[in-house]
């Protein structure tokens, strides 16, 4: 597996990621009694937070982008 996110890629994955995983844990807003938004939501967080961690992304690779330096 060779790293193919830059620095900021991965700071920007990581923030919307979290975001995501936390978000549906308050209960407010569209999340509320929602539990298809709510799991959804959850799993591209934890997709994104993932990604961002490896510093490695599969659709990236598919496509041959690479947003890192090295």
């Amino acid at each position: 597996m060779t790293a193919n996110l830059g620095s900021f890629d991965r700071l920007l994955r990581l923030v919307i990621g979290i975001i995501l995983l936390v978000a549906p844990f308050l209960a407010t807003g569209a999340f509320a009694g929602n539990t298809v938004l709510t799991y959804g939501a959850i799993a591209i967080g934890a997709i994104l937070v993932v990604t961002a961690l490896f510093r490695f992304c599969p659709i990236y690779r598919v496509f041959g982008w690479k947003t890192c330096r090295a």
